[in-house]
């Protein structure tokens, strides 16, 4: 009896699971909750990609280049970040090559074309330190959102182009009164 070909929707699915069980695995032990929502995000996102590079491949090759490439965009391998993991690190606890894990993550950045410190990529808790995700332009000019008018913070929210409206910081009264 010859043996049924796997549905490409299945072996998706099936990957996709797999890979994800991985992760979140790994960020729970190692990491938190933020990354892995970050790398839950990035695992769907390939899954939605026609083909799918996810039924490709290891999957622990591939959950050691997702969580790589969170880490990359979120500096995790710097030591004044908490947590703090160097990226090698992913690579020996997903048992992948460093070569192999960099090379992944490599592949992932292209494929979705993910920069340093990009906003869509970067942790919610670490937002208000990303000047990526503040950066627009107006009139021509590059400016840093958090210091325009409200109305015009308002509008640039509107259209997407910061995460949200930065609360002021509060003046106390003695700062008010001025000699």
């Amino acid at each position: 009896m010859r043996k049924r070909k796997p549905d490409p929707d299945e072996a998706k699915q099936q990957a996709v699971e797999e890979i994800a069980g991985l992760v979140d695995a790994f960020c729970r032990e190692n990491l938190n909750e933020e990354y892995a929502e970050l790398c839950r995000r990035l695992t769907e996102k390939l899954a939605r990609k026609r083909p799918t590079p996810l039924v490709s491949g290891r999957p622990n090759t591939w959950a050691c280049g997702i969580v790589r490439t969170i880490g990359w965009v979120n500096f995790l391998d710097d030591r004044s970040q908490s947590p703090h993991m160097k990226l090698t690190a992913i690579d020996k606890a997903f048992g992948v090559g460093e070569s192999t894990g960099q090379g992944k993550s490599m592949l992932i950045r292209k494929m979705l074309k993910i920069r340093p410190m990009d906003p869509e990529w970067s942790l919610r808790s670490r937002m208000d330190q990303n000047p990526m995700a503040w950066m627009i332009q107006v009139n021509g000019f590059l400016v840093d959102a958090r210091f325009l008018k409200r109305e015009i913070q308002e509008e640039a929210l509107r259209k997407g182009l910061i995460p949200y409206i930065p609360e002021r910081p509060q003046t106390s009264s003695s700062d008010e009164e001025y000699p």
